[in-house]
């Protein structure tokens, strides 16, 4: 055979190659588009089924149906945050759920697609001090009633995660578990989590000894062992067991 022979043949096999191999990668494309729209299809039948508590209110007449859900109720230090969300009819906004169930980036990514394509969202905040002062439970009933007065309009209808909130006139229906049940508590979930985190943050600048960037305020092993060793801070929660026992223990490791 011929140089030329030889080349052209050459030339046959690595077109064949080739073509055989673009086939293989627009395969490969697109069984990972179908997978994508797979995923996605499934997570629109989530998301909706999220939308029955709204759905039902809406048939009923409501139009202001707000989510009302808190963070950090069981931290040591910091405040606790109430979150009030009213969603537009049937929103998709994919892979939103109980902000315990996603990741710090995906809590951030959602916490931004949610203020941006809700109707109305509210914050509450209540510091550590007046925890202290009338108990937890109190305290997050009255930073859900703060994030209520935050939104623009007055809601008239609430979907509140875990117990109905007292001394309030608007129709409520408490979801145990709310946030696998609805998806404006679910948002709230995720405004109210976000927002903490980030306060939690800005108070690891000024006590950095706790590392409140890492643990948020709650209860870690090497939160507790700051405790023991600085004592508490302004932000603790100085009713709580926790940080009193603490505190007994760093007064007396001093004496």
């Amino acid at each position: 055979m011929g140089k030329v022979a030889q080349l052209k043949k050459k030339d046959n096999e690595m077109l064949f190659k080739a073509k055989n191999g673009k086939v293989k990668t627009t395969k490969l494309i697109i069984r990972s588009y179908q997978r994508k729209i797979k995923r996605l299809y499934t997570e629109r039948i989530r998301i909706y089924s999220l939308y029955n508590y709204e759905n039902r209110l809406k048939n009923k007449g409501y139009s202001l149906i707000t989510g009302i859900d808190e963070a950090g109720r069981g931290a040591l230090a910091g405040p606790v945050v109430a979150a009030a969300v009213i969603l537009p009819c049937q929103l998709f906004i994919p892979y939103i759920k109980d902000s315990k169930k996603l990741t710090s980036q995906k809590r951030t990514e959602l916490y931004c697609s949610i203020l941006n394509k809700a109707k109305d969202v509210g914050i509450g905040i209540v510091e550590a001090k007046i925890i202290d002062g009338i108990n937890i439970a109190q305290a997050s009933f009255l930073a859900m009633k703060k994030a209520i007065l935050d939104l623009k309009e007055v809601p008239d209808y609430l979907l509140v995660d875990g117990f109905k909130i007292p001394h309030l006139n608007i129709f409520q229906l408490p979801l145990i578990k709310g946030e696998d049940k609805s998806i404006s508590i679910a948002a709230a979930s995720i405004i109210a989590k976000v927002y903490r985190d980030s306060i939690m943050v800005k108070y690891d600048q000024k006590y950095p000894q706790y590392l409140f960037k890492k643990n948020k305020g709650y209860g870690t092993k090497e939160h507790l062992k700051a405790l023991l060793k600085y004592g508490p801070s302004e932000i603790h929660r100085k009713s709580y067991k926790r940080v009193i026992s603490n505190k007994a223990k760093n007064e007396k490791r001093k004496t």
